[in-house]
């Protein structure tokens, strides 16, 4: 009896202990599945609240940039993302698509004037917000002829919104902008020898008349003939983008950082003072360029005849040969075939410069020093000397030598001589003195030397042997235009000066040095000896000092004389 007492006692001890453990772990997973339950909630209302977060930034940046864009189009929102494109055109004008000039016109932009827009590049999310600053530009607007969803820029834009390497696909944020008129910039080059141009401003100013618009950091491209001049914009007034049509902007152009000792892929103007001398060195294929100053005293001075300007080089062939050549400007770097003068005798050589026009001797000369061959080392010099003793002493020799006595003429060097030692001249002239046979030449030479005399096949010139080599690449090797033509260098160098598209010209009317370009499509300007630059800059029309009617530049003077009667 006491047995199953015991036992039933502890069959019930043990179904309490069981239900008391069951009803311990439904509590505990109980409380784990509210937990878990609190957990979930608060991570869906965290991400809920993230949620509403992120839209209510992203609104508010949309409300930021409306905002934006109608204070920078002062009323105007015009924003789209296009794909980049590049086409070939000078100054900053991009091509958008014809819906955007639809947009434009419902917003009424095309009511306002020149239409500017600024243009940022597309970055990915990890780019700094520095960069993307930086790599922003403002344009104006050529046409609205590309194709939907694109916009095609300039080189200009091109390259100072892409400053490094150009994505596969390029996007761009095209923003319509409202530009006050620029009064002040400060430019400065990326190297060496734009101050040394003449009359670099209207340069610069010619170069800009291509641009609507200049923002802080751009590089604005000038090019002088065949060359190129990169100029950073360092400020600007009264914006850091402003409009540069039809406004007066003062200009401040900064000196480059440094001048290198060694230019040599630069045209720098080294300055040559007259009657010191100056040493380089100049490798094979390469000049090296000097600049020298002559008054208008002394320049009228060497147009009577009464001086010359010599230039002098002494060169060591040791190791090379040079050449030189002389402009005036404004051909400020003188070549192989633009040019007014030049020297190819080998080794030392003087030029004298012979002036074509009496009435513009003094002004601005530059000099290059070509190295033909080998790496030469040189002396340089510029001298105004005086020809009166020298022509004076040249006229009493004349008169001396007719105050003489009898002469014959010796038959075989032709020269007059003394009739008292004719037999004895005649004898020993023919015993070591032979004349060339070369037709028109007749030049009467040692009998040693004869052998060292040629005439080149081409020209009939006469030369050394070591000579003939030098002159026939020089002035018979064909020479290519940057026109397409090929001549030799004689007739390179009076097409360059005269007919080639590319010379530069001084502009009856800007008074820029330009490209003269090809012949005028009007008649009239033909026969008015104008270019192509000058038909169409003429064309510009300004205010006549007498009525005020607007004509023509090319106009003007033909206007004063059919109606103010002015001769």
């Amino acid at each position: 009896m006491d047995f199953e007492l015991r036992s039933a006692r502890e069959k019930l001890e043990r179904e309490q202990r069981e239900r008391m453990q069951r009803a311990k772990a439904k509590a505990d997973r109980e409380r784990r599945a509210k937990a878990e339950a609190a957990r979930r909630r608060d991570a869906l209302e965290a991400s809920n609240r993230e949620r509403r977060l992120d839209a209510a930034r992203a609104q508010e940046e949309a409300d930021q940039k409306m905002e934006e864009a109608m204070q920078l189009g002062k009323g105007i929102s015009f924003s789209h993302m296009f794909e980049a494109l590049r086409y070939d055109g000078p100054g900053d004008k991009i091509k958008l698509p014809p819906s955007s000039f639809k947009e434009l016109s419902d917003e009424g932009a095309l009511d306002k004037g020149p239409m500017y827009f600024r243009l940022s590049k597309v970055r990915d999310q990890g780019a700094s917000q520095n960069q993307e600053t930086e790599e922003a530009t403002c344009c104006g607007v050529l046409e609205f002829t590309a194709r939907e969803g694109s916009a095609e820029l300039p080189p200009h834009v091109w390259n100072n919104l892409f400053h490094s390497d150009t994505p596969d696909v390029p996007l761009i944020e095209v923003r319509y902008a409202s530009l006050p008129k620029g009064t002040y910039a400060k430019l400065k080059p990326e190297g060496v020898g734009f101050s040394d141009l003449p009359n670099h401003r209207a340069v610069l100013e010619t170069a800009l008349r291509n641009h609507a618009t200049l923002s802080e950091n751009d590089v604005v491209v000038v090019n002088y003939g065949q060359l190129q001049y990169k100029l950073k914009v360092l400020e600007l007034k009264p914006a850091s983008s402003v409009s540069v049509l039809e406004t007066d902007v003062e200009v401040d152009i900064e000196g480059p950082d440094s001048v290198l000792d060694n230019q040599e892929n630069q045209h720098v103007l080294v300055p040559l003072q007259t009657g010191k001398v100056e040493s380089g060195l100049v490798e094979e294929g390469k000049f090296r360029y000097y600049k020298f100053s002559v008054e208008e005293t002394i320049g009228e001075k060497v147009a009577s005849g009464l001086a010359n300007i010599e230039v002098k080089i002494e060169a060591d062939t040791s190791s090379g040969d040079t050449d030189i050549y002389v402009s005036r400007h404004p051909l400020v770097f003188p070549t192989q075939h633009r040019h007014e003068w030049s020297s190819h005798e080998m080794g030392s050589k003087v030029l004298i410069l012979k002036p074509r026009d009496a009435t513009s001797v003094g002004g601005i000369y530059s000099i290059g020093v070509y190295g033909f061959k080998g790496t030469t080392k040189f002396q340089l010099s510029v001298a105004i000397n005086d020809v009166i003793n020298s022509q004076r002493i040249g006229e009493q020799a004349s008169v001396s030598s007719t105050a003489s006595g009898e002469s014959v003429v010796c038959k075989n060097c032709k020269r007059h001589i003394s009739a008292r030692t004719s037999v004895l001249h005649e004898a020993y002239c023919v015993r070591h003195n032979v004349a060339c046979m070369h037709d028109g030449c007749g030049v009467i030479l040692r009998k040693e030397e004869a052998a060292d005399h040629v005439h080149c096949s081409k020209c009939g010139q006469a030369f050394q042997q070591r000579e003939m080599e030098k002159h026939m690449k020089v002035f018979h090797e064909p020479l290519h235009c940057a026109c397409g033509v090929i001549l030799e260098k004689e007739e390179m160098v009076q097409h360059q000066s005269s007919t080639c598209t590319f010379r530069l010209i001084v502009c009856r009317f800007c008074g820029d040095t330009v490209q003269a370009g090809g012949q005028p499509l009007d008649v009239r300007d033909r026969l008015r000896n104008m270019c192509e630059h000058e038909s169409i800059c003429g064309s510009r029309t300004a205010p006549c000092d007498s009525c005020g009617r607007s004509v023509m530049l090319k106009e003007m003077d033909i206007h004063a004389i059919a109606v103010h009667q002015k001769s």
